[in-house]
C-alpha cells in the first residue's frame, strides 16, 4: 500500500467520525458559510507571479518542515508579500494541519484560501466553505470520474473554485470537465516521492486553455518558474521553500519581487 492509499484509508475513518459529531446543517449555519468568496483562478489570470504560498508544518516525505510558526504570522506575511493565494493544509495525521488553521488564516488575511486536503466526501467541501475557504483541491489519483464531477459541481454550487490535481496523462484524461477552474500538475510522484518538472511540461499541451494551469511541488527557485511559464503555467504552488525558513512571508516577498523584475 502506497502513502496515498494509506492517507485515503485514514481519511475515510476520520470523515465518518467528524460527520457523526457535526451535522452538515451545523456547518451550513456557520458565520463564514454566507461569506462572499474570492476567485483564485481570476487572481492567477491577472497576476505576473502567480504564487500560491502554502502553510505546511510537515509532510510524509520530509517529516517536520516547520513547527514553530503560527498561522496568523504566515498568512499576514504571505499577503504582504503579494502572493496570489494561500494554501492551507488541513490534514492532521500526516501534515500536522487542521481546520482551525484555515479559520486562523481566514481572519488573518484577505487572500483566496485553498483548503489543501484529501477530499473523498462532499461533507469536506461543506467544511471548507464553513471555515472560510475559497478553493478546494480534488486529487484525481484518489477519485473516480463520477466523484470528480459530483464534488466539483457541488463546490461550484457553493461558489468555491476548484483546483484539480493530476500526476499523469491517464488522470488528466478522466478529469477534464467544465466544473473545474484550475488544473494542477503535481511534479511529485506520490508513490515514489520523486520530483520532476518534466511532468508539468509533458502534460501542459494536453490541458485545454479554458483552465488555469498550475504547477505544484518541486518549485524552489525563480528558474523553475521561468522554465514553466512558456508552457502556459499561470499558477505555482510553493510550500516547503518558504516554510522551511524562519520567516516565510519575508522569504516569499523577496522571491516574488525577484520574479516580477
Amino acid at each position: 500500500m502506497n502513502i496515498l492509499d494509506k492517507i485515503t484509508l485514514d481519511k475515510r475513518k476520520e470523515v465518518a467520525l467528524r460527520k457523526s459529531l457535526i451535522p452538515s446543517k451545523q456547518l451550513e449555519q456557520s458565520v463564514l458559510f454566507s461569506r462572499e468568496t474570492v476567485s483564485l483562478a481570476t487572481k492567477l489570470r491577472n497576476s505576473n507571479s502567480g504564487i500560491i504560498a502554502e502553510h505546511k508544518r510537515r509532510s510524509p516525505s520530509k517529516s517536520v518542515i516547520n513547527n514553530s510558526l503560527n498561522v496568523f504570522d504566515v498568512a499576514t506575511g504571505y499577503e504582504n508579500a503579494g502572493a496570489c493565494g494561500m494554501s492551507v493544509l488541513t490534514d492532521g495525521k500526516y501534515f500536522g494541519g487542521s481546520l482551525d488553521d484555515l479559520l486562523t488564516a481566514r481572519v488573518s488575511c484577505n487572500l483566496p484560501l485553498l483548503r489543501k486536503e484529501f477530499i473523498i466526501d462532499s461533507y469536506q467541501i461543506l467544511e471548507a466553505k464553513a471555515h472560510g475557504a475559497d478553493v478546494i483541491l480534488l486529487i484525481a489519483a484518489i477519485l473516480t470520474r463520477d466523484e470528480i464531477k459530483q464534488f466539483s459541481e457541488f463546490a461550484k454550487s457553493l461558489k468555491l473554485d476548484v483546483l484539480l490535481e493530476v500526476h499523469n496523462e491517464e488522470e488528466l484524461h478522466k478529469s477534464i470537465m467544465p466544473s473545474l477552474d484550475m488544473l494542477g500538475v503535481n511534479n511529485r510522484n506520490l508513490k515514489t516521492f520523486d520530483v520532476s518538472l518534466e511532468t508539468s511540461k509533458t502534460l501542459s499541451t494536453l490541458i485545454p486553455d479554458d483552465f488555469v494551469k498550475v504547477s505544484e511541488s518541486g518549485i524552489s527557485n525563480i528558474e523553475a518558474i521561468k522554465e514553466l511559464q512558456p508552457y502556459g503555467y499561470q499558477g505555482f504552488l510553493i510550500g516547503e521553500n518558504f516554510m522551511k525558513t524562519d520567516n516565510p512571508g519575508e522569504n516569499a516577498k523577496t522571491f516574488i519581487k525577484e520574479l516580477e523584475n
